[in-house]
């Protein structure tokens, strides 16, 4: 069975309104972490970074407005399936990224072939897997 699905899109980072330039971001889903998706942005200049967050909070930002905190993901248009504004935030550190829709839409269509969104339990051992990686984090910033 394949575990994980990868795709790679072109975005627009939004430096401002006067400057923006096109960068690829890979796009990854692993059935060990079902509920994620992980976007691997490749800035010239520097590492690339990656973000990880719900799979569904992209999903539900391609047709209306979704996210709290450090990720909002937006359409930006009426239109199905316009082009959606990613804005990802550290403290007063803002990214903003502009992404066509479709190629979107197909990589989450191949996430919900591997796991069907509402299926993402039903994975094995997730509930120890997850306690797992959470001792793992707090190892982490126990040993920093």
């Amino acid at each position: 069975m394949r575990e994980s699905v990868q795709a790679e899109v072109l975005m627009s980072f939004i430096v401002s309104e006067e400057l923006c330039f096109r960068i690829p971001v890979e796009l990854g889903y692993e059935t060990k972490d079902p509920f994620a998706v992980r976007m691997t942005f490749h800035l010239p200049g520097d590492a690339p970074v990656t973000w990880a967050f719900g799979r569904e909070l992209l999903l539900d930002g391609i047709n209306a407005p979704s996210g709290e905190g450090d990720v909002h993901i937006t359409p930006t248009g009426p239109e199905d399936l316009s082009d959606v504004s990613i804005r990802l935030q550290v403290g007063a550190d803002r990214a903003l990224f502009r992404a066509s829709a479709p190629p979107l839409v197909a990589f989450l269509d191949r996430t919900d072939k591997l796991v069907p969104l509402g299926q993402e339990l039903t994975l094995g051992d997730f509930e120890q897997d997850l306690e797992d990686a959470l001792g793992r984090i707090l190892a982490e910033e126990n040993a920093g």
